[in-house]
C-alpha cells in the first residue's frame, strides 16, 4: 500500500500545499492580529472598567455585556454587511478582524476585571501604606498578581479567536478551513 502516489490523500495534499499555506498563513496573521489588538484594547478597557469615571464604567459596561451576549457570527455579519449598508466599502478580511477583535477586547475586558477585582483589598492598602502612588500599586502590587490570575483565562480566549477565524470563511476570506475544503473539491 503506497501513501502517496496518484490519488492518495499525501499526493493531494502535496499537490494543494500552496494554497493550504497561503490559508494557514492567512489563519496565523489574522489570529495574531486579533489577539493583539483583543489583548491591548481588553486590557485597557478592563482597567478602566474598575478605575474609570462611572459614565466610562457605565458605557464599557453596556459595551461588553452587549458584545458578549451577541453570537461571533452575528457581530461578523454586522461588521461586514453593515459597513456596506452605510456606505463604507470595507474588505472581508479587515471585516473579519474588526468583529473579532472587538468580541475578544470585550472578553479580554472582562477577564481583566476580573482579575483585578479579585485581588483583595489590603493589598491596594498595603501599597498605599509603603507610599506608592496609582502606577506604582498598578504596576507593582496589582499588576502581577492579576496577570497570574488573567494568564490562564487570556489563553483561553487566543485559542477560541484561533477557531473563530474558521467563520471568516463565510464571508469571503480563504482561510485554511476555505482553502482546505477548496483543495479538497478539486
Amino acid at each position: 500500500m503506497t501513501w502517496f502516489g496518484p490519488g492518495t490523500l499525501g499526493y493531494e495534499i502535496w499537490i494543494a500545499r500552496g494554497v493550504l499555506l497561503n490559508g494557514l498563513l492567512i489563519t496565523l496573521s489574522t489570529s495574531a492580529l486579533i489577539v493583539a489588538f483583543g489583548a491591548i484594547f481588553g486590557l485597557l478597557a478592563g482597567l478602566c472598567l474598575i478605575y474609570a469615571p462611572w459614565p466610562v464604567r457605565w458605557l464599557l459596561r453596556v459595551y461588553v455585556d452587549v458584545v458578549r451576549g451577541l453570537p461571533v457570527l452575528v457581530l461578523l455579519f454586522f461588521c461586514y454587511y453593515g459597513s456596506a449598508l452605510i456606505g463604507m466599502d470595507v474588505s472581508p478580511y479587515v471585516a473579519g478582524v474588526i468583529a473579532l477583535a472587538a468580541f475578544c477586547t470585550a472578553h479580554t475586558a472582562e477577564v481583566t476585571r476580573g482579575a483585578f477585582g479579585s485581588i483583595p483589598q489590603a493589598q491596594t492598602d498595603a501599597a498605599k501604606a509603603i507610599g506608592l502612588g496609582f502606577w506604582g500599586r498598578l504596576l507593582h502590587a496589582l499588576g502581577p498578581q492579576a496577570l497570574r490570575r488573567m494568564l490562564p483565562p487570556w489563553i483561553n480566549t487566543a485559542v477560541e479567536m484561533v477557531k473563530g477565524t474558521t467563520l471568516l470563511s463565510l464571508i469571503g476570506v480563504v482561510d485554511l478551513l476555505l482553502a482546505t475544503r477548496q483543495a479538497i473539491s478539486r
